[in-house]
């Protein structure tokens, strides 16, 4: 089973390397991060229940994939990876903006002597588990591939649809607060 394990470590190292040698490559998948920004804003603010931003999952990917040097595993990692972290850049500025007005709430609960439960750690507990969740529910989808050169972008993919919707998610409380 060791060996299995490090067959499969070997595998994600080479396409890891693989990957960013692609990406310094300038003739690498055509990744357009506008088509996101561009999905983002014709489609409006969600209330988190139903968003229709929901759709532009994929809006910069998708296309790169398309292109003759996105279709490789490796132009597949790359274009998935470029969107992952618009999104990451996107949630992190999120998570930021609510904790501040969650620190502002609590601060202002407590000023009036409010019993209430302090949000400050329920959301940073919150964003932990979720981080945690992803990573987990993103192995196991990598796992499936068998150690196959498809998990690489299977893992990927997955990370990126979890890291848009927490996103998404956690955009609904942007601007709410005391």
């Amino acid at each position: 089973m060791a060996g299995l394990r490090e067959l499969a470590l070997g595998a994600a190292l080479a396409l890891g390397a693989a990957a960013a040698a692609a990406q310094d490559q300038q003739d690498g998948p055509a990744f357009d991060a506008a088509l996101l920004e561009q999905c983002l804003t014709e489609s409006g603010r969600g209330d988190g229940a139903t968003d229709a931003r929901e759709s532009c999952i994929g809006a910069a990917a998708d296309p790169c994939m398309d292109s003759d040097d996105g279709s490789t595993t490796v132009g597949m990692s790359v274009c998935l990876g470029n969107e992952l972290d618009l999104w990451d850049a996107k949630l992190n500025e999120a998570y930021r903006e609510v904790m501040a007005q969650s620190e502002e709430t609590d601060r202002s609960m407590a000023e009036m002597g409010s019993a209430a439960e302090k949000e400050v750690p329920l959301l940073r507990d919150m964003q932990r588990h979720w981080i945690a969740f992803r990573d987990a529910a993103c192995g196991y989808e990598r796992s499936r591939w068998g150690g196959g050169t498809g998990g690489g972008p299977a893992g990927l993919h997955c990370a990126l649809i979890l890291t848009a919707r927490q996103y998404l998610w956690l955009d609904q409380y942007r601007g709410e607060g005391m």
